[in-house]
């Protein structure tokens, strides 16, 4: 399919520079996904792949060819939007033989593009229909089969399951893994859920205020983060981050420890000690939200099963040595 390469990549705005020199080397076949909040500049990054945007400084390179002058229609990628952009006065079908029909290709190519498309993504019961009669998944895959008869080297998405309900984007999340697994073609995936970018990704980017703070595979970040904002970003509940006097680490050094990763234990007995705030019962776990000293705000991931200490209560809270991540001031691990 394609290989993608970005080489220094750079996006300004007049004087106001918004990426910062991205660089990645993406293999054929590979599930890229680019995370991080809202204004990191992760959607920049991919329109500037797709040439929505233009480039400042550096290469956007598709099969080790330089695409950085070429018109989106001929860098061979095809993009699926977060609203989905279908036409309403047409059919499902239609739909998605539109892009082939401008460019000239034959009527029995397009039919049988769409039928194996429509086969693939489970539409053929809907190909008459309009869009205002498809649910909001059913939607997205028309838009994914849009982008699928086109055959493109490369699949760009941006945030393209932001519209639909918590059950519905699990179930189209898989069924997009596994579509991009079927076909063998490259991808990239803008999102800012990171519980998203984990369960996708073959490597992600995580996006930081227009910088690549960090890159590798999903669970490599969440064990080795080389940030202090890559480790409160990447697991969810966040990570704990205390002051160094908390826990007795070198001075002007934070320390962080992931919630899993803290026991309650009887106050006196642990590293530090909490006061705790309130629980969020959740069946198979708990969380338990506490304060410890400094006024810093603290979470423990325990079992279910565990008893759920009662609101201001004192307790203490331990850990492994081994399981804390130190950051300098500068917010980069140590």
């Amino acid at each position: 399919m394609a290989t993608v390469s970005l080489e220094s990549l750079k996006k300004s705005y007049g004087k106001l520079e918004v990426i910062h020199g991205v660089d990645i080397e993406i293999e054929d076949g590979e599930f890229i996904v680019i995370v991080g909040p809202s204004g990191c500049g992760k959607s920049t990054l991919l329109r500037m792949v797709a040439g929505l945007e233009g480039v400042s400084a550096g290469e956007v390179r598709i099969n080790d060819q330089r695409v950085n002058e070429k018109e989106p229609m001929d860098r061979d990628i095809a993009m699926v939007f977060q609203n989905y952009a279908l036409y309403p006065h047409m059919s499902v079908e239609q739909n998605m033989a539109y892009g082939l029909k401008i460019a000239k290709v034959p009527k029995p190519e397009i039919e049988a593009r769409v039928d194996e498309a429509a086969r693939l993504l489970q539409l053929e019961p809907y190909l008459k229909r309009r869009p205002r009669e498809l649910s909001g998944g059913q939607r997205q895959r028309v838009a994914m089969g849009r982008a699928i008869v086109r055959r493109p080297s490369v699949f760009l998405f941006d945030e393209p399951l932001s519209n639909l309900d918590a059950k519905l984007r699990v179930q189209m999340r898989l069924e997009i893994k596994k579509l991009q697994r079927d076909l063998g073609v490259t991808a990239l995936y803008v999102t800012h859920d990171q519980v998203e970018a984990m369960t996708l990704a073959d490597r992600m980017i995580v996006m930081n205020d227009g910088v690549a703070d960090q890159i590798g595979a999903p669970l490599e970040v969440y064990a080795n983060p080389q940030t202090e904002f890559v480790a409160g970003f990447i697991g969810s509940p966040p990570t704990n981050f205390v002051v160094s006097e908390a826990v007795g680490a070198p001075a002007g050094t934070k320390v962080g420890i992931r919630p899993e990763h803290v026991a309650i234990v009887p106050a006196g007995d642990g590293r530090t000690t909490g006061a705790v705030l309130y629980a969020e019962p959740l069946g198979a776990e708990t969380l338990v939200h506490l304060v410890i000293p400094g006024d810093q705000f603290f979470t423990v991931r325990q079992d279910g099963a565990v008893a759920i200490p009662a609101e201001g209560q004192q307790v203490g809270l331990t850990w492994s040595e081994d399981d804390e991540m130190r950051f300098g001031p500068d917010g980069r691990r140590i």
